[in-house]
């Protein structure tokens, strides 16, 4: 595996060492065997050690920066975000990254046609809510026993698939994607749709297919925790800019509402 002796050879500053040594502790150099290597991704490999590729950390860095960039404009800009991770391992990191930036997500499985055929789900999900409402409301105590027995479990089985879907209220920005290899339907929908995606991509993984690959594991769960935990807080950093720009722009637009009403105030004066 690499070495932080490898890393020290390289001359970087202590900052670029310690997030490099920190993508390493996470595992996200760790690979595939050579054998399921994807073509396309041997740019991004630094060696093969026991027959298992060894990702080259310094490219993860250099995409990295750029996927929290992209991120931050979108979340600057007040876009809307969908994470995707249905793999057991990604599921509990996706839904606490979302929960986090107040985006939603797919963890139980990807939904066919949620990005082409948007407006049929979200039907689906208006239906889940609507059960939640009329539940809430007591306007259920008129069925039977029997037929509220039938809308909670209908209830239950909307819940399992649309409830990460309750904040998509349209097409998303982008989507993040933790394994674009499991998730293909997923990166097949967002390309038709033209929808910016940001994944990680694992050394089995064509990066061409990604608009902001991160050279990464896609299966180890600290990897995983790492990389999300990462794109969350450039969308939280988005956010703060956006709040900020909005917070001068009121008080500019204050002290020319002031200005504006002095001015008048002395012309009347006169």
């Amino acid at each position: 595996m690499i070495q932080a002796e490898d890393i020290r050879e390289l001359k970087l500053s202590d900052e670029s060492q310690a997030e490099l040594q920190a993508l390493m502790k996470a595992g996200v150099h760790i690979g595939h065997v050579k054998s399921k290597t994807h073509p396309a991704m041997r740019t991004l490999i630094f060696t093969t050690r026991n027959n298992i590729e060894i990702i080259d950390v310094v490219k993860t860095s250099e995409y990295l920066a750029k996927a929290e960039a992209f991120l931050r404009g979108v979340a600057a800009r007040g876009g809307l975000v969908l994470w995707v991770g249905t793999k057991p391992s990604a599921r509990k990191a996706v839904e606490a990254s979302a929960a986090a930036t107040g985006m939603p997500f797919v963890t139980a499985r990807w939904i066919g046609g949620l990005l082409t055929n948007f407006k049929v789900i979200s039907r689906r999900v208006a239906e889940m809510e609507d059960i939640e409402r009329r539940k809430a409301n007591g306007d259920l105590e008129k069925y039977t026993k029997q037929e509220r027995a039938r809308i909670d479990i209908l209830h239950q089985s909307l819940a399992k698939v649309y409830d990460g879907l309750r904040l998509l209220k349209r097409l998303p920005d982008a989507m993040v994607v933790i394994d674009a290899v499991h998730d293909h339907s997923a990166v097949a929908e967002a390309k038709r749709t033209k929808i910016p995606i940001i994944a990680l991509a694992d050394t089995n993984t064509d990066p061409r297919l990604i608009q902001y690959p991160i050279p990464s594991n896609d299966d180890a769960r600290l990897a995983v925790e790492y990389m999300t935990g990462r794109m969350a807080a450039a969308l939280d950093a988005g956010k703060l800019e956006a709040e900020r720009t909005a917070l001068l722009a009121k008080a500019e637009k204050e002290k020319q509402d002031k200005e504006s009403q002095e001015k008048e105030a002395k012309e009347e004066a006169v």
